[in-house]
C-alpha cells in the first residue's frame, strides 16, 4: 500500500493481475477506479405532484448515496474516482446548472421531503468540491503542489465558469471556505488568472447581448461595435414578445447574482474586472438600459400579476448587485490601498475621484450609488486619509451628486442629509445588501410627482411595497399636497378628490404606492368601501376669535361677548351724577362687613366642657385632623422615665472639634478681638460719636498685634529726605534715592527723564 509521507503522485501500488500474477500501478491510475455510474441531477418540479415529486426524491437519494459514498473512500482511490470517472463530472456539472439559485427556492413547492433531499445533495455536493480542491488532507494524504495544479486544469475539475457557479450556489453561509477553497485554487494553479482574464470580455458581452435584444446601444466610445443597419427594426422592451422579456430579465438577474457572488467571494478577481474597464462599461449599462426595463414590466400588460412581481423583484435586485459591484471594485482597485497606506497612495486617491468624475454624466446610476453608498462619506474619508485632496474638486464632486438627485426628480433620504462619517463603509460590500429597504420607482411617476420623494432604486425590496415609508407618518404641506392630487387625477381623472384624499392618508402621502395599489385593485378593505367619486369635504371655517378667547373676566355681570343684558346703571362715566364725594368717603359699611369675619378669630378656647349625655363628637372632637404637625409639641412622651436619663437635662449643642472651621488660634484671636470690639463698646455707651483718631488707632493696633503673630513683617518706610545736605547720608537714604529715580516711569510723567536724555544725545536740545 501506499508508503507514509510520499504524495500520492509519486506513491506505487502492487494489486494482483488478471492472471492471478502482482503487477505495480501508479497510485493514480485508470485501473484502480471503481465501476459506479452516477446519475445527473435534476431540479425539482414545479407543479409539486405526487408522482414527479416521488421521481425527484428517488432520483436525488441515488445521487446522495453515490457522492456519500465518495467522499467516504480513502485519498487515492478518491482522487482515483474523480479524475477517471466521467460520470461522476457529469453528475456535479449537472447540480451546478440546474439546481435552483437563491431567488428560484422561493418558486419550489413548499413539500418538507423535498426540501430536505434538497439540502442533502447541496451539502454533499458542497463537500465533494471541497475535497477536490484541497491538495492536502493530512501528514500522510497530500499532493505535490505542481502535481495538483497540472491535474485539476488539465481534467477540467475546476474551470472559471464553475467557479462562478459554486460562488453563486454555496456563497451565503460559507464564504470563508469558498474564500479559502478558490484562493488555493488560483495558488496552486495560476494559470486560472490568465483564464479569468479571457473570461471578463464575455461578462462584458452578456450586457451587449441584453442592449442588443433591447434594441439599445451604450453611448461613448467604450461602445465594443457600431450600430448595425437593421437596429432600427429590432424590438424593444416594450415590443418584444412576453417570454422574451421574461428570459431576458432572468439572463440579467443570474448574470449580476453569480459575478457579485464571485467578486465578493474573492476579491482577488476584481484587479482583471478593473483592468478591463468594467466599471465604465457597468455604469453606461445601468444607465441605459434600466430604465427601459423597469418600464416595460410597470407598463405592460401581465395576465398573470404574480409574474410581473417577480420580474421586478429580479430587476430590483439585479440593479442593487450592479451598483454592489461597482462599490467592490472600488473598494479593491482604490479604497483599500489608501487605507493599508503605502508609496502610490495619491495615486490611487486621484483614480478614485475620477471614477466618481466619470459617475456624474450617468445620473440614474449615481442617484442609486450614493443612495447606497453615500459618496459625501467616501469623500470625507478620503480628506482625512490624505489632508493635501484639493477642496475645489470635492466640491463640485458633491454638488454633482445633488445634481444628479435633482434631475432624476428624487431627494436624498433624511438619513443621508446629515451623513455620519463611519469607517465601516469602507469595508467589503458583501453586508450591504441587508441594506435593503426600498422598492424601486419607475421613472414615469417620479417625473409626474414632481419631485416628491420615495426610497427606491438600488436598495430594492424583494416585493412589491404595500405600505409607504414602513407605516412612517407623513405630514405634508398644503402645497405639496394639492400637487400630489393635480398628478394622480392627471393619470386617474375619474376618481374624486376625497376619495384619492383618503388614499393618500392611508398610505402616508405616497403617491406611488396609490396608483400602484388603484391600478392593480389592491386597496385596503377601507378604502374599497369608499366611493370613488366621493368629492372633496369642505374646508371647515376656522373658529372665531371671540368665542375661543380665554380671559379672567369671563362671565363676569360685565361680559358683554357671553350676556345680552348688562345693568347699565352700573356703568356711568366720570363723576357719578348725586353721589358726593364727603359721604363716599365717610361710608364705612365695608369695615362693617368685615367685622364679623374677624370676630371669630377673637375667641380662643383652651378647654371645651361638654356637659353631661353628650359625646365629644358632636364637638368635633374626635376627627383626627391628618394634617396636624406634632413636631413641636411640648408632651415629651417616655422622657421623665425613671429607668433611663431625663431627656430635659441636656447639656447645649456643640460643634464637634473637628468639624470646626480654622484652627484654635484663629479662634482664639476672633475671640480676643470680640472682647477688644465690646469694651469700648461698653465702657463708651453714653457716647454719641467716638473720636476717628482713637478709632484708628485702635485698628491699627490690632493689625500690627494680628501681624505679628502671623509673622508678617512690616514693610519698611522709604526716607528719600534723609539728612540736611553737607551731613552726609545713610546708605538706606542712598539706596532709596536710586530706587526713586530707577522707579519715576510707573507714575505720573513717566519716561520723562529717558525722553529728555534720548533728545539730548541726538542733539535736540542744546546742552
Amino acid at each position: 500500500m501506499a508508503c507514509a509521507r510520499v504524495p500520492l503522485d509519486e506513491q506505487q501500488v502492487t494489486e494482483p493481475g488478471p492472471l492471478g500474477k502482482e503487477h505495480t500501478l501508479p497510485a493514480l491510475h485508470p485501473a484502480r477506479k471503481e465501476e459506479r455510474c452516477f446519475v445527473p441531477y435534476k431540479s425539482p418540479p414545479e407543479d409539486g405532484s405526487p408522482a414527479e415529486v416521488e421521481e425527484f426524491l428517488e432520483h436525488a437519494k441515488f445521487i446522495t448515496e453515490d457522492l456519500e459514498w465518495l467522499l467516504a473512500l480513502p485519498h487515492d482511490k478518491f482522487w482515483c474516482q474523480v479524475v477517471f470517472d466521467e460520470s461522476l463530472q457529469k453528475c456535479l456539472d449537472s447540480y451546478l446548472h440546474q439546481a435552483p439559485r437563491g431567488l428560484d427556492l422561493a418558486s419550489l413547492p413548499s413539500s418538507p421531503a423535498v426540501a430536505d433531499m434538497q439540502r442533502s445533495i447541496h451539502r454533499a455536493v458542497f463537500l465533494t468540491f471541497l475535497r477536490m480542491a484541497t491538495h492536502k488532507e493530512s501528514k500522510e494524504n497530500f499532493i505535490t503542489p505542481a502535481v495538483f495544479g497540472e491535474i485539476i486544469y488539465e481534467n477540467f475539475l475546476f474551470d472559471i465558469p464553475k467557479i462562478l457557479d459554486l460562488c453563486v450556489l454555496f456563497g451565503k453561509g460559507n464564504g470563508q471556505l469558498l474564500h479559502k477553497m478558490i484562493e488555493n485554487i488560483f495558488t496552486q494553479q495560476p494559470s486560472y488568472y490568465s483564464d479569468l482574464d479571457e473570461t471578463v470580455p464575455t461578462v462584458l458581452q452578456v450586457f451587449d447581448t441584453i442592449l442588443n435584444k433591447c434594441g439599445l446601444q451604450c453611448e461613448g466610445a467604450t461602445a465594443m461595435e457600431p450600430m448595425k443597419l437593421n437596429a432600427h427594426k429590432q424590438p424593444t422592451a416594450m415590443t418584444m414578445s412576453q417570454q422574451e422579456l421574461v428570459d431576458l430579465i432572468l439572463y440579467l438577474c443570474d448574470s449580476t447574482t453569480t459575478i457579485h457572488a464571485f467578486l465578493d467571494i474573492f476579491p482577488a478577481a476584481c484587479t482583471s474586472f478593473h483592468s478591463h474597464g468594467f466599471l465604465g462599461r457597468l455604469t453606461l449599462f445601468y444607465e441605459t438600459a434600466v430604465p427601459d426595463l423597469e418600464k416595460a414590466v410597470r407598463k405592460r400588460n401581465f395576465d398573470d400579476k404574480s409574474l410581473q412581481d417577480d420580474l421586478w423583484k429580479r430587476l430590483s435586485h439585479s440593479c442593487r448587485k450592479m451598483v454592489e459591484m461597482t462599490h467592490l471594485l472600488l473598494n479593491h482597485a482604490c479604497l483599500q490601498p489608501i487605507l493599508e497606506g503605502g508609496e502610490n497612495t495619491m495615486s490611487f486617491a486621484e483614480e478614485l475621484l475620477q471614477h466618481f468624475t466619470s459617475f456624474l454624466p450617468e445620473k440614474r446610476f449615481l442617484s442609486d450609488y450614493d443612495e447606497q453608498f453615500p459618496i459625501a462619506d467616501d469623500i470625507s474619508l478620503l480628506q482625512q486619509a490624505l489632508p493635501v485632496i484639493d477642496e475645489t474638486r470635492t466640491s463640485y464632486l458633491l454638488q454633482g451628486v445633488e445634481s444628479a438627485w435633482d434631475s432624476v426628480g428624487r431627494r436624498k433620504p433624511q438619513s443621508q442629509i446629515h451623513p455620519k462619517t463611519t469607517a465601516a463603509h469602507w469595508g467589503a460590500a458583501g453586508g450591504a445588501a441587508a441594506s435593503a429597504s426600498a422598492g424601486f420607482k419607475p421613472q414615469e411617476v417620479r417625473e409626474a410627482e414632481g419631485g416628491r420623494d420615495s426610497p427606491r432604486g438600488a436598495e430594492a425590496m424583494v416585493d412589491v411595497p404595500q405600505k409607504g415609508n414602513n407605516g412612517a407618518v407623513c405630514s405634508v404641506s398644503g402645497a405639496e399636497l394639492e400637487s400630489l392630487l393635480s398628478c394622480i387625477r392627471d393619470l386617474l381623472p375619474d376618481l374624486g378628490e376625497g376619495f384619492l384624499l383618503a388614499c393618500l392618508k392611508e398610505y402616508n402621502y405616497n403617491s406611488e404606492l396609490v396608483i400602484n395599489n388603484i391600478l392593480e385593485d389592491r386597496l385596503s378593505p377601507n378604502l374599497d368601501k369608499l366611493d370613488r367619486a366621493m368629492p372633496r369635504p369642505p374646508k371647515e371655517e376656522p373658529a372665531d376669535v371671540l368665542n375661543t378667547r380665554s380671559n379672567v373676566f369671563d362671565d363676569d355681570e360685565f361680559d358683554v361677548f357671553r350676556r345680552d343684558q348688562v345693568d347699565m346703571s352700573r356703568i356711568w362715566k366720570g363723576r357719578r351724577k348725586g353721589e358726593n364725594v364727603r359721604e363716599m368717603l365717610n361710608d364705612k359699611q365695608h369695615i362693617e362687613e368685615q367685622k364679623a369675619r374677624y370676630q371669630a378669630y377673637e375667641t380662643v378656647v383652651d378647654e371645651v366642657v361638654i356637659p353631661p349625655g353628650e359625646s365629644a363628637a358632636a364637638y368635633g372632637l374626635d376627627d383626627y385632623d391628618d394634617e396636624y404637625d406634632d413636631t413641636y409639641d411640648m408632651n415629651q412622651v417616655g422622657a421623665n422615665d425613671l429607668d433611663g436619663d431625663s431627656l430635659l437635662n441636656r447639656r447645649p449643642f456643640t460643634i464637634p472639634q473637628v468639624l470646626r472651621k480654622g484652627n484654635k488660634q484663629e479662634e482664639e484671636e476672633e475671640e480676643e478681638e470680640d472682647e477688644e470690639e465690646a469694651i469700648p463698646n461698653n465702657v463708651n455707651r453714653d457716647q454719641f460719636v467716638q473720636d476717628p483718631a482713637l478709632l484708628r488707632e485702635r485698628a491699627e493696633a490690632r493689625r500690627a498685634a494680628m501681624q505679628q503673630r502671623k509673622g508678617y513683617k512690616p514693610e519698611r518706610t522709604s526716607n528719600v529726605v534723609g539728612q540736611p545736605k553737607g551731613q552726609g547720608q545713610t546708605l538706606e537714604t542712598f539706596l532709596d534715592r536710586r530706587k526713586k529715580e530707577a522707579n519715576k516711569s510707573r507714575v505720573s510723567n513717566h519716561n520723562r527723564r529717558t525722553m529728555a536724555d534720548r533728545k539730548r544725545n541726538k542733539g535736540m536740545i542744546p546742552s
